[in-house]
């Protein structure tokens, strides 16, 4: 029991001054991501139970002792611990994922209550065999689906702590989504020469490397591809050597007619700095246009007709829906994709990208949807929180996953924690240009103009797919950097005629560009089609500008395109 020295018969309760180190170690690790009023929270909650007053701890004494609410706080009708302490459990899931994946000690707050329970993660004596017994008696996948490495995340720790939280069993694994396959062959060095030879497996190699980075295919290398049917794409390439300059080619070809999808070549001066340089190019080059979710794979997969298909394929169906949807924004599609997502999270419980999905999902449904409902809106970002949280579990290298972790967070208001989650993301996979985006645009409205504005005109260069969500995102940065002309020519590119946000922002341009034609069209349509959300502007930018003075800015020239709000 705590209080007590854990025994040494393998009893797995941590000792009192175990606990209290665990709760040193997660108050002054950066990775907590917690206000100060949640590292009080804690420490209170656990300080009272490790000395035998956990009976005292209710919303009451919370909001008194911790919260500093006078003697007639009423936890019936000011909910603030309760919502703190749903904040509180997500920090403490998120630390355990992160920077708290080897730490012997779990502390964690069950629902329903207040008073922290404590657990050894590792009990003493050697490891349980069960697990590999349990991943090796799993039902085999689907023909023509990934095989996701559960069996050895069954045995880590952030998969332990998924178990506790979700009660999933991997015996009962279903069978996995449909997931396209790319091999990769060895690329030639022609010519015969040993230098082009090893040019040409060191870029195989590289791009293995970068492709392996995007969590939406899977990247098969195999020196014979007749043992890899499942694959319908194949990547091939070669490398050309002359006595002054190299030529790389690289192509991606259907393999169930050979058609050519996509082919390109790079050639350069041959010097040593000029081949490295150009190895890292090409890889980035093309794990950027492939496996992007407008990459070539993507388009390939949108066009097909699949009659009748099962539920594998039905499932990564969702995930292309998704992306159709993103192009527009439209309100109107979101609640199919919605349902879609949630069915396919439902039959595939392990597939990441879906709950990664979903979450992004539901935070569209509390961005987008107008007027600001604080009670609707709490519940969805509190489920996109939950979903998001389920995808990194899953895989925590799955940039999807980060980035719906980063959105959730910044609309919770958790903006520092979601720029410490983005920054991870960029590090994991640079040449993902829908996530340097979509960071570089949280970047700036959090009010890191320079740094933000910089990534989103790096990702909309580089990105294959739809560039209207770019444009729009370096309208603003050109608004904000008073060059209201360049402001202009972006909002005009960026066309996105479904989407109230967008023709929010291009009347805020157009008025502080002086084209009053162009702002009452738009003043008119969102009068027409977005009442509420004029009437209710303020609220609305105080939840997407980080810093108040950026959103009292965007007001002002608001008021200057004629809108009236309090």
């Amino acid at each position: 029991m705590i209080g007590e020295e854990a025994p040494a018969n393998g009893d797995s309760a941590p000792s009192v001054d175990d606990c209290r180190a665990q709760l040193a170690r997660i108050l002054s690790s950066a990775d907590f991501g917690a206000t100060d009023r949640k590292h009080r929270f804690l420490s209170y909650v656990v300080d009272e139970t490790l000395a035998g007053r956990s009976g005292r701890i209710k919303a009451y004494s919370i909001a008194v002792e911790v919260f500093g609410r006078d003697a007639s706080f009423d936890p019936q009708s000011d909910p603030i611990v309760r919502v703190e302490a749903g904040h509180l459990r997500r920090a403490l899931e998120r630390y355990y994922l992160t920077a708290g994946q080897d730490d012997p000690v779990l502390i964690s707050i069950p629902k329903g209550g207040y008073v922290p329970a404590f657990s050894l993660r590792y009990a003493p004596g050697p490891p349980p065999e069960e697990p590999r017994v349990a991943a090796a008696q799993a039902p085999r996948p689907r023909l023509g689906s990934k095989p996701r490495l559960i069996a050895a995340a069954a045995i880590s720790a952030a998969a332990a702590v998924a178990l506790a939280w979700w009660g999933y069993s991997f015996r009962l694994q279903p069978s996995q989504p449909e997931i396209p396959r790319l091999l990769v062959q060895s690329f030639d060095g022609l010519a015969g020469a040993a230098e082009s030879a090893a040019l040409a497996r060191g870029l195989t190699q590289e791009v293995i490397s970068q492709l392996s980075k995007f969590k939406d295919i899977v990247v098969v290398e195999s020196p014979d591809p007749k043992t890899v049917p499942q694959a319908r794409y194949a990547l091939a390439g070669s490398v050309d050597l002359s006595t002054d300059t190299f030529r790389f080619r690289v192509r991606m070809l259907n393999r169930a007619d050979g058609s050519v999808l996509w082919a390109h070549s790079y050639d350069g001066a041959r010097t040593v700095s000029n081949l490295l340089r150009a190895q890292a190019d090409v890889a980035s080059n093309v794990a950027t246009n492939l496996a992007q979710a407008y990459g070539i794979i993507f388009e390939a997969d949108a066009g097909r007709d699949v009659r009748n298909p099962p539920d594998d394929w039905s499932a990564y169906s969702c995930t292309l829906s998704y992306y159709s949807y993103r192009a527009s924004f439209d309100p109107e599609v979101s609640p199919s994709v919605l349902s879609c997502l949630e069915k396919a999270v439902e039959r595939f419980p392990f597939y990441a990208t879906a709950w990664a999905l979903l979450s992004l999902t539901y935070i569209d449904e509390a961005r987008f949807r107008f007027p600001f409902d604080p009670m609707r809106s709490t519940s969805l970002i509190n489920q996109a929180l939950t979903a998001a949280d389920r995808a990194v579990q899953l895989e925590p290298l799955n940039v999807r996953g980060l980035q719906a972790q980063m959105f959730a967070l910044y609309f919770n208001r958790e903006i520092d924690a979601a720029m410490r989650v983005g920054s991870r993301a960029m590090t994991i996979n640079p040449n993902d240009t829908i996530f340097m985006g979509e960071y570089g645009f949280r970047l700036a409205l959090s009010g890191n103009w320079d740094d933000g504005c910089a990534l989103v005109a790096e990702a909309r260069e580089r990105n294959p797919g739809p560039l209207a969500y770019y444009e729009v995102g370096l309208a603003m940065c050109s608004y904000f950097s008073g060059s209201y002309e360049q402001a202009v020519t972006w909002i005009r590119k960026a066309n996105i005629p479904a989407n109230a946000l967008y023709h929010l922002i291009a009347a805020t341009i157009f008025a502080e560009g002086g084209y009053k034609a162009d702002v009452e069209r738009e003043r008119g349509w969102l009068l027409e089609h977005e009442p509420l959300l004029v009437t209710n502007v303020r609220e609305e930018a105080l939840l997407r500008f980080g810093r108040p003075e950026d959103a009292e800015r965007f007001l002002a020239s608001l008021r200057k395109a004629g809108f009236e709000f309090h």
